[in-house]
């Protein structure tokens, strides 16, 4: 706060009431020395944070009650962050307290393994609230976006009326222009195949599950439960760190898929490439998705020849960096080069922007990289 609240500030000035409060809730954060929650209208600046559940805890209802959502959701995270509590989160009461989002999500999985029993259901409850606003953000517009790409992907030469693409066959007949009835005779008719009716496409979300992917492992669970409810694509998820683990089957609950990952840990990206490869049948039709940071702890050149000969097969091989809102992380520079260099550019990716990097990969036409 510009006006400060003691005489250690210099203003002269103390502050009351609400503004009070509200310095309290950011010294107890930012300042240091202590307790979270306290109130004060005078006197020397003191806060902190501490290692007292009941302090967080009222912390947390003080700046639910004084700041808006979005202000609330980056203050959790640095106190997580700076003053190391994420011990606190496995207490059923604490977890109760918090604002969910994706962050505090991926602060849970990597907890996972040490939640004691107590906590898990409430963990499960805060991890299926941002989950569900997740779908509800992005379902409808992925599957509508991907259900055009389907559609124009299979096209086909003998269509029906109604499936009949008239632009397209009006420019593939345009050599048929009669002058005289100032029309063209389409010999050759281009339309849509019916895509719903069958499984059309695969794609294989393979997830990079160290510490630093937390955000983009939460989003591609979701659109991978979001693909796998779509009967024109077969979804496979696989996430990997030195091991490999396919959460497919549990696709149709993302929630299960995110408890089902393992936070930290190293890193094999040619061992989970080994295996994606092994489960592709028909490669003129699938997309491979490498969500990580590309630092791999496997073997660089095998992995960069399983990516050659996956696509020299005829796959659409997507590499991104991130799946999140907050851009480009740390990541081998070395192998993003190697990898554009195979026609497989690596980069960032929001959410929001998803949906079309998908649909482009389903029809074989450029990425529309940021």
């Amino acid at each position: 706060m510009v006006l400060g609240g003691g005489e250690a500030d210099g203003t002269g000035c103390a502050l009351t009431g609400r503004d009070a409060a509200m310095d309290a809730a950011l010294g107890a954060l930012y300042g240091g020395g202590g307790e979270a929650g306290s109130r004060r209208t005078s006197g020397a600046r003191s806060a902190g944070l501490g290692g007292s559940a009941p302090n967080v805890a009222r912390w947390l209802g003080d700046i639910r009650t004084y700041f808006p959502s979005s202000v609330v959701q980056v203050m959790q995270r640095d106190a997580i962050e700076r003053l190391g509590l994420a011990a606190l989160l496995l207490e059923p009461e604490m977890l109760e307290a918090v604002e969910p989002d994706v962050h505090l999500v991926g602060t849970l999985l990597s907890l996972n393994k040490a939640m004691p029993e107590t906590t898990k259901e409430t963990a499960r409850a805060v991890v299926r609230k941002v989950v569900e606003q997740l779908e509800k953000r992005l379902a409808t517009r992925t599957r509508a976006t991907l259900a055009g790409a389907l559609d124009r992907s299979a096209r086909i030469n003998r269509p029906r009326h109604h499936d009949i693409d008239w632009d397209r066959t009006i420019r593939a007949n345009l050599k048929n222009y009669l002058p005289e009835y100032r029309t063209v005779v389409p010999e050759r008719l281009i339309g849509y195949g019916r895509a719903a009716q069958s499984v059309k496409k695969e794609v294989i979300l393979c997830i990079d599950q160290s510490g630093s992917m937390a955000a983009s492992v939460v989003y591609a669970s979701v659109f991978g439960a979001v693909l796998a409810s779509m009967r024109s694509i077969a979804t496979r998820l696989v996430v990997f760190d030195t091991a490999v683990v396919d959460l497919t089957d549990q696709l149709d609950d993302p929630v299960d898929v995110l408890f089902g990952t393992q936070l930290g840990g190293g890193t094999d990206i040619n061992r989970a490439l080994a295996y994606c490869q092994s489960k592709i049948t028909r490669p003129a039709d699938t997309v491979v998705v490498l969500i990580s940071d590309l630092y791999e702890g496997g073997i660089r050149n095998e992995m960069l020849k399983r990516v050659a000969a996956m696509k020299g097969a005829g796959v659409e091989f997507v590499t991104l960096l991130a799946l999140s809102d907050e851009g480009a992380p740390a990541y081998d520079r070395e192998h993003a080069a190697a990898l554009a260099a195979l026609g497989a550019p690596a980069f960032a990716c929001t959410p929001d922007l998803f949906p079309e990097v998908m649909a482009a990969a389903l029809e074989k036409r450029p990425l529309p990289t940021p």
